[in-house]
């Protein structure tokens, strides 16, 4: 789980209509979101957070995936580099996209009813609240200036895929792939197959986050 920084959400805005304008659409962008937003957010870049893992793209885009078995969407990221990150999700779990603000620091996380209802609802009353707290698993970042260069020179200095971040919001640079992998315990395909070990109510299915 993700207490970003460890810097409480003081604004938080829910889209309950998430998946069904996704699958009307059939792709979206984090900067198509923003823009259509009535928000003020300069976004130069953005950092795709999976439990941890942090993977710096020029942009994200939430996709629709009707061939699976499974009523599923997906997020791919426009990565910095020749990486790949993407991600698929299990559409069934009731998803809520959420906007994240809080001094010049914003967000976007789309948090499952099934995620909230084991991990969250016993500390917290609502949702909402779990989400102010920094409470969810998924998560797209939103940056510009001179934080967006700072975290392309951190993944620009590696042969990683990704870097990190513990709990307590200090960043893990793996200097190669082998590294990387170590530190999260898995192997390239067994993260992808696994989804990262994921239990099933966090709803995703398979993650991929790879470097040329």
């Amino acid at each position: 789980m993700s207490q970003p920084d460890d810097r409480p959400w003081k604004k938080v805005s829910r889209f309950p209509t998430f998946v069904d304008h996704l699958e009307d659409e059939g792709a979206f962008s984090v900067r198509e979101i923003v823009a259509n937003l009535d928000v003020d957010i300069p976004v130069d870049g953005i950092v795709y957070h999976d439990r941890g893992i942090r993977a710096p793209g020029y942009d994200a885009t939430f996709i629709h995936e009707p061939s699976r078995s499974r009523p599923a969407f997906s997020v791919e990221v426009d990565t910095v580099g020749p990486r790949n990150t993407w991600a698929v999700f299990d559409a069934q779990l009731g998803w809520d996209l959420y906007l994240l603000q809080a001094d010049g620091v914003a967000a976007l996380a789309w948090v499952s009813d099934e995620e909230y209802k084991t991990e969250e609802a016993t500390m917290f009353e609502t949702k909402h609240d779990a989400l102010a707290a920094g409470r969810f698993s998924f998560g797209v970042f939103l940056y510009s200036g001179s934080d967006w260069e700072e975290r392309v020179d951190r993944i620009e200095r590696t042969d990683a895929p990704a870097y990190l971040k513990r709990d307590d919001g200090t960043p893990v640079i793996p200097q190669s792939p082998s590294e990387f992998y170590e530190y999260i315990g898995s192997s390239a395909t067994e993260l992808r197959q696994s989804g990262g070990n994921a239990p099933p109510y966090l709803g995703i299915l398979e993650v991929e986050v790879t470097i040329d």
